[in-house]
């Protein structure tokens, strides 16, 4: 089916759905029209039904105006605040969500309420980051989303007491392209980034020089539909990717990680049917670190997360690990 027709379709069937008092669009039927034919004769499901729901966090606004756009980003505060300058992790949402909705899809709010951390949930350019693969109206657009990035953390640290030496990003899918674009770009004010569902772009790939090394974890799914666990071309012409061994080959090098990778396997004990298998570089360049998180049968999740659409559609959303809580861990033994 055409991709006109598809945006027939998402108009014919738009809807709006309200789940604890908060209303949100339905996901674009562009995005995922490679699989949503499958998904209606395996589950005879209309598109109206395929709706992202997500709850309202109870967060700060704040405005900047970037490159001539005005640009809008949450701060979620930690309940208990310890003294001192607090570590800043920036969470950057998929294609189509919104800072609001990675708050709840991912529930990093509660892992930064015990560890006391500030987060930051910044809104993408029309729902999307310019993350280099040059398919999101971001990157059509020539938004500048390193500058804004880097806007808003000046403005966070105007704002509050940020420990500048514990800076880190996470993002999923398009954020999790978008997250290593900042690696790249930013390794010199990053402490450690995370990427969940997604690799490294071939595009940014032959132009990635990071001044520095920066730690970096990977969580990918090996049944991920969107973002293929061996690369290759993305669906709905979104450019190319490498596969995750390649993704973490090319880390492992830019941060000079002697040796080979050392594996620990885990376990199903949520008998979900995934398990966990982590393959880890610990001894690499100025005390950083690269770690691949394998979620075996896992899809284009958040782990530990919400299942935000069935997993005919997307796969599984693993429950044998939480991506926010390891992120943290991993996030904590690295600063500047």
């Amino acid at each position: 089916m055409a991709s006109g027709e598809w945006r027939v379709l998402g108009t014919k069937y738009s809807v709006l759905v309200t789940r604890y008092h908060t209303r949100y669009s339905l996901l674009a039927t562009r995005y995922f029209s490679p699989l949503a034919t499958k998904l209606e004769e395996a589950m005879k499901l209309p598109l109206a039904a395929l709706c992202l729901v997500v709850q309202a966090a109870s967060a700060q606004s704040f405005t900047l105006d970037v490159g001539g756009l005005t640009r809008t980003y949450q701060i979620h505060l930690p309940r208990a605040r310890p003294q001192g300058a607090l570590p800043l992790v920036v969470l950057l949402h998929g294609r189509m969500g919104t800072g609001e909705g990675m708050a709840r899809l991912s529930g990093f709010d509660s892992v930064a309420d015990r560890a006391g951390i500030l987060v930051a949930y910044p809104d993408g350019y029309r729902r999307s980051w310019a993350d280099g693969r040059l398919g999101t109206p971001a990157d059509r657009n020539g938004v500048d989303d390193v500058a804004f990035i880097q806007a808003m953390l000046a403005d966070i640290a105007d704002r509050y007491r940020v420990d500048r030496g514990r800076i880190y990003v996470a993002g999923m899918s398009n954020g999790g392209f978008m997250t290593e674009r900042l690696a790249c770009a930013m390794s010199d004010r990053l402490a450690a980034v995370g990427v969940v569902a997604a690799t490294l772009s071939d595009s940014l790939s032959v132009r990635c020089a990071p001044a520095r090394p920066i730690s970096i974890m990977l969580i990918n799914g090996t049944k991920d539909p969107l973002v293929p666990y061996e690369g290759g071309e993305l669906s709905g012409d979104r450019g190319t990717a490498l596969s995750v061994a390649k993704s973490v080959a090319f880390w492992a090098k830019s941060n000079r990680c002697p040796g080979k990778a050392s594996d620990q396997l885990g376990t199903d004990f949520a008998r979900d049917g995934t398990r966990i298998v982590q393959s880890s570089y610990s001894t690499c360049a100025d005390g950083t670190e690269v770690v691949a998180v394998r979620v075996e049968e896992g899809g284009h999740t958040w782990p530990g997360g919400e299942q935000y659409l069935p997993p005919a559609l997307i796969g599984k959303t693993t429950r044998n690990l939480s991506a926010s809580s390891a992120l943290w861990d991993f996030f904590s033994r690295h600063h500047r």
